[in-house]
């Protein structure tokens, strides 16, 4: 697929993965979507700094674990452009608590997460497929996680979130085809704000350093390198859908703790 000039989505990217997805799109020539739920002004640099690559932007407010907010997105978009060539599904959230810790998890905060881990992919893969399909072609990518494959991650709810999220990939893509392709990218340990919030200063540190000397690769991830892989299933793998894509420089393999985003 030849992105220049087209359309992507990408929920949550304001910041993190998201954020460089979309100055990796647009480095490309691809007018962006960027949405935020909270982060207004980190979603505004990121617009800024695709729109000094040379594309347009939208900025978007939304949550994704709303229906109408997603419907609301993919309207404005197309108000906009007349066309979506592709969705990425970046927007996540999680709750850390160790997997030991059975009460430390309500069902409220079970739905919570897969409000928006889950369900909200899958009501803007809703949105976005009867445009898609008009058009005869279009990418859905779905940023899921190594936790999802492993059983592994800041908590069983978003553990839990991410394996339905890769089993969806393969629903979906069965269902959409022949003109839109479903893949996901699973990463591994992200350096940034995600984890280290999560983790705390001195955890975090310690599993960097783990993954630069334990992972065959002997790198701990970032959130570019996370963008290469979703970016590359929108313009890159004509031929591909219903994969996932494990991008943690071998962590699966065993050696260093797996921290998952």
């Amino acid at each position: 697929m030849d992105i220049k000039g087209g359309v992507v989505i990408v929920t949550g990217s304001a910041t993190g993965v998201g954020a460089a997805c979309a100055k990796l799109l647009a480095s490309k020539g691809c007018n962006v979507v960027i949405n935020y739920t909270k982060s207004e002004a980190e979603a505004r640099e990121t617009a800024a700094a695709c729109e000094a690559l040379g594309v347009e932007t939208l900025l978007v407010q939304a949550d994704v674990s709303k229906d109408e907010d997603c419907r609301r997105m993919v309207e404005t978009t197309m108000a906009k452009w007349g066309r979506i060539d592709g969705l990425i599904n970046n927007a996540g959230t999680t709750q850390f608590v160790n997997h030991a810790n059975l009460d430390g998890l309500s069902a409220d905060d079970f739905l919570r997460i897969y409000s928006v881990n889950v369900v909200g992919p899958f009501q803007m893969t809703r949105a976005v497929t009867p445009h898609m399909k008009a058009a005869g072609r279009g990418a859905v990518v779905n940023i899921s996680s190594i936790a999802g494959v492993m059983g592994l991650g800041s908590s069983v709810a978003y553990t839990a979130s991410k394996g339905a999220l890769n089993t969806m990939t393969l629903s979906l893509a069965r269902a959409l085809g022949p003109e839109i392709r479903v893949n996901t990218v699973c990463p591994g340990f992200i350096q940034g704000r995600w984890l280290r919030g999560g983790m705390g200063d001195d955890a975090y540190e310690a599993a960097v350093a783990a993954q630069e000397r334990n992972t065959p690769l002997r790198k701990a991830g970032t959130p570019e390198d996370m963008a290469q892989a979703a970016v590359w299933f929108v313009e890159g793998a004509d031929l591909i859908t219903g994969e996932f894509l494990i991008v943690d420089a071998g962590s699966h393999l065993g050696g260093a703790p797996l921290r998952p985003r």
